[in-house]
């Protein structure tokens, strides 16, 4: 098979480039074959989920100041939600679509997927394409989204008394804003949720199969990770959902510490926690590469042990025993002097190879953009100044 074959054979995969919900956007002239017209989405799904909210509660919201907890301008979790969670969702699309797709390219053009499994691994694309393009998969979320949605949504709000949605506490006292809020605003932002959850298991399952197939892996590779290294570093295609969800987690907190007077510092335990759990979910999966590693890793310390002591026998039999009387001018600048160092440093590189296709710089980033939208809470117990010092003593 030649080498464009071989290429040809991963190219055209996208975890994100399919579906019902995106044959809707081509006809709706709200994206291109190749996810174009990012602008027009950001712009219609994002004044659908939050601009109704704003006109209905200024025109038909309600009469006086003294039923509203909380007015629309003011809660702080909504806007956060629909203009900045909602928007990174969406921007996520293009981003894991052109950095996901080179790297299923990578096993191929990297001959880590051997020529024997190319079959294999065709027939693992083409099952991720089917679930990725699935009626029924994306039917069964929208009924999650209206099924279990509201009943979710009104268990929560059910003790938050009078507010821009809701008036009372009555069960469905809702307000005009209110039911575009949970019938519409909520679904959209969730669906899209949803939608991305899914596309990480049709991934990671992907992955799970190519893990399974005889990979050709290198355990000298410069990268450390018998070649791996680059499922590591596709993971910060993931970074805008962490970013989204740290958004949200932000939102909700702002509007606890804003308006219910409770302590940024009581919730660092569960900030901790989402931070750690997001961060597990995108680069946990990964782990499935590691028994093939470590495979690699124990071949390549017996192989190169073994070539490693033919090769110091001989070396010892040349220049120590039987050169011991050889010239100065012989033993310097020797090739053979030079092929031993480069033999120990390939056993090094063997040795130190680690059997996780990822290392803390990137485990650092995606916490790092799971977090992110967290750092301005801190200015509910820092002054800016305070805030600044202490970023620039963290950087610096």
């Amino acid at each position: 098979m030649t080498e464009p074959s071989r290429i040809e054979e991963g190219r055209d995969f996208s975890v994100v480039l399919g579906g019902p919900l995106f044959q809707l956007f081509r006809r709706s002239h709200l994206t291109g074959d190749g996810l174009e017209l990012l602008h027009r989405r950001l712009l219609v799904i994002t004044l659908l989920a939050w601009l109704p909210l704003a006109i209905l509660s200024i025109i038909l919201g309600p009469s006086g100041e003294s039923l509203t907890r909380v007015s629309f301008f003011h809660d702080v979790e909504v806007h956060v939600r629909f203009l900045v969670a909602l928007p990174a969702l969406i921007a996520a699309e293009l981003i894991v679509h052109s950095r996901i797709r080179l790297v299923v390219r990578r096993f191929v053009e990297r001959r880590i997927v051997t020529d024997d499994d190319l079959p294999r691994f065709d027939s693992a694309i083409k099952s991720a394409v089917r679930l990725r393009n699935s009626v029924p998969a994306e039917m069964v979320l929208l009924i999650i989204v209206y099924g279990l949605g509201p009943w979710l949504w009104h268990t929560r709000a059910l003790h938050a008394g009078p507010t821009w949605y809701m008036v009372g506490t009555e069960r469905w006292h809702l307000t005009p804003a209110g039911y575009w809020y949970v019938f519409v605003s909520i679904p959209i932002l969730r669906f899209i949720i949803l939608r991305w959850y899914l596309r990480l298991f049709i991934w990671f399952r992907f992955l799970w199969q190519v893990s399974r197939l005889n990979l050709h892996l290198v355990p000298t590779h410069p990268d450390r990770a018998a070649g791996l290294a680059f499922l590591g570093k596709s993971a910060y295609a993931f970074g805008p959902i962490l970013f989204a969800q740290g958004a949200m987690l932000a939102g909700l907190v702002a509007s606890r510490v804003l308006y219910k007077g409770e302590s940024l510092l009581s919730f660092k335990v569960q900030i901790a926690g989402f931070i750690i759990f997001f961060v597990l979910v995108i680069l946990g999966p990964l782990l499935m590469f590691t028994p093939g590693m470590a495979r690699a890793k124990r071949k390549g310390l017996a192989d190169y042990g073994q070539l490693a002591q033919r090769y110091v026998d001989g070396f010892e039999q040349k220049w120590v025993r039987d050169g011991s009387t050889a010239p100065a001018e012989e033993l310097l600048g020797a090739a053979d002097i030079q092929s031993l160092a480069d033999l120990g440093n390939s056993y090094a590189m063997v040795r130190e190879m680690r059997p996780i296709p990822f290392w803390l710089e990137d485990i650092s980033r995606l916490a790092a953009a799971t977090a992110a939208p967290l750092l301005p809470l801190l200015l509910t117990i820092l002054t800016p100044e305070e805030l600044f010092l202490r970023i620039v003593k963290v950087v610096f």
